[in-house]
């Protein structure tokens, strides 16, 4: 166990996101004490000696960094991180001031980014951390605790899913993303993402998780952190996957059907070259349509169907390569009427909830 023997405080008062960490951290051979709100955790500490303090920074009674100032007077030499949805650097630069460690910014959809910071503050390096065989990420997906947390509680599996959304535009240096999702039920069956893996660069992707219920959340967390993975290990220099869209659905794949969700996905994943606007498209499933659009309107891409993620006895993904044009977008969407004719509207609003319009929605890169 890559955690093996070390005694972690988890001081955070949401409890889906707790219990999460806390079985994540446990199948990975941690013992974790849970703490609801600061006052409780450093009652805590000054009981019982840790290895490494996981807080947030916004708690009720006593707040992450006051507890930690606390705890640095009580016992220094604990190393600390902080986890908070909050990301102005004045909070970072007081956590750091006051000991703490590290400082992860919410949400954590990849969990081993957590392990990698409890691996770097116990003396572990970044090197060591990223080599963990690819087979133990599955670990954390058969625990019956989370998975049973999301299946009974519709509002814990919203709550987790629907901190994995990015907004409705996200920018980068060359281009941005818009996006408008339409959701009937309170868990969405249709998830997104998209990552700037370098300079030059973009990933995004549009997936829709079968069967609909609350396990799309918890397979929503699954493919994140899977694609995760890949664009630690990029950033790296370590693999080149999640660049190549053949692959990477070939990869996802094997996760998914060794994953024991029984839940099948399409999925179109898309990887844009901003130097030569090369477009590299992989597709499973029958769900998406991509289209190239320009002033005339939009303009579909021949991708031919494939079997949709999580079958054992998969095939292969379709793939297609394209350049975009000057003044060309690409759009992956839905094949629905009403979602069409709002993309070519503009109407971009990132995840609604809407019962009057079909569920699925569409996704627009545009160079810039």
């Amino acid at each position: 166990m890559a955690l093996k023997e070390l005694t972690i405080l988890l001081v955070e008062d949401d409890p889906v996101f707790r219990k999460i960490v806390t079985a994540f951290l446990e199948s990975r051979g941690a013992i974790v004490h849970e703490a609801d709100n600061g006052e409780l955790g450093l009652n805590y500490f000054k009981k019982q000696r840790f290895d490494v303090v996981l807080a947030d920074l916004s708690m009720p009674k006593l707040g992450g960094l006051e507890m930690l100032k606390a705890m640095n007077q009580y016992s220094p030499g604990t190393p600390s991180i902080i986890i908070s949805g909050n990301q102005a650097m004045s909070d970072v630069v007081d956590a750091l001031r006051h000991g703490a460690n590290d400082y992860l910014v919410k949400p954590v959809a990849d969990l081993f980014v957590i392990e990698n910071a409890i691996k770097e503050c116990v003396n572990g390096t970044l090197e060591e951390s990223l080599q963990f065989d690819e087979l133990e990420s599955l670990s954390y997906l058969e625990l019956n605790q989370n998975l049973e947390l999301l299946a009974q509680s519709e509002q814990a599996a919203k709550s987790v899913q629907q901190q994995l959304f990015p907004p409705s535009r996200i920018e980068y240096s060359k281009a941005q993303i818009d996006y408008s999702l339409f959701n009937t039920n309170e868990v969405s069956a249709h998830f997104i993402d998209t990552a700037m893996l370098d300079d030059s660069h973009i990933m995004m992707y549009m997936a829709h998780f079968y069967p609909h219920d609350n396990r799309a959340a918890f397979a929503s967390v699954l493919l994140k952190s899977f694609v995760n993975h890949k664009l630690k290990r990029y950033r790296n220099k370590l693999s080149q996957v999640i660049t190549e869209p053949y692959n990477m659905l070939t990869y996802l794949n094997d996760r998914m059907s060794k994953s024991g969700l029984d839940i099948y996905v399409d999925m179109t994943y898309v990887v844009i070259d901003l130097s030569s606007y090369r477009v590299a498209i992989a597709q499973a499933g029958s769900e998406f349509r991509c289209y190239l659009r320009n002033r005339e309107g939009l303009a579909p891409l021949a991708i031919a169907d494939s079997m949709q993620l999580g079958v054992s006895d998969w095939g292969a993904p379709s793939v297609q390569f394209r350049t975009l044009m000057p003044g060309e977008q690409l759009c992956i969407l839905t094949n629905v009427s009403e979602h069409k004719l709002q993309l070519l509207n503009n109407e971009f609003h990132g995840l609604v909830h809407d019962e009057n319009m079909p569920a699925g929605g569409f996704i627009q890169l545009t160079a810039t």
